[in-house]
């Protein structure tokens, strides 16, 4: 609603948009159940009305839920999930004989923990995401490995940090001839 110019040009680009809350700051999980199923609903009602499409996919406000969370997505039709950062892989669940599918998010490659609560530098930041896609990318060839990495431009974007997200960019592109 406060950028109808940003969803404008998203929609042009075909960009995918997924449910993150009516606001950052009403966590699902401090919620009674009929208040998180409005407010899942109403999220998922709001992106549909501006954008055409109904959002596949969620993520918590503050990856926040609780264990109503999973029921309430499937019954919206959301078919996709960030809340569990316990893999690097993505993984079907079983929601009441619905198919909920894990995909992996960050809580460590993720600018907002690693820079406004373990205090990281900008040089730490990138050192870590550099380790974590060597790790990743020796794996993934036995299976497939996602590799989130959670940026915020009002932590990343700053002067002071912005080369970093410009180093994590070559770095990945420097892995790969083909790409």
């Amino acid at each position: 609603d406060a950028y109808p110019a940003f969803i404008e040009e998203a929609v042009k680009l075909d960009w995918e948009f997924m449910g993150h809350g009516e606001t950052n700051s009403n966590m699902v999980d401090a919620m009674d159940l009929t208040e998180q199923k409005r407010a899942i609903a109403a999220t998922f009602d709001r992106i549909e009305k501006a954008t055409g499409r109904r959002p596949r996919g969620w993520l918590s406000p503050g990856v926040r839920m609780n264990w109503d969370t999973p029921d309430i997505l499937v019954e919206v039709g959301c078919e996709y999930y960030c809340d569990f950062v316990n893999d690097d892989q993505p993984y079907l669940m079983d929601v009441g004989g619905r198919r909920l599918v894990n995909v992996p998010y960050s809580s460590e490659m993720n600018d907002l923990p690693a820079f406004m609560r373990a205090n990281r530098t900008a040089e730490e930041f990138a050192t870590m995401i550099k380790r974590q896609f060597d790790v990743l990318y020796r794996e993934g060839a036995e299976s497939g490995r996602v590799m989130c990495i959670a940026l915020h431009p009002f932590l990343i974007g700053v002067p002071h940090r912005i080369a970093t997200a410009s180093e994590i960019l070559d770095a990945y592109l420097a892995s790969d001839p083909a790409v």
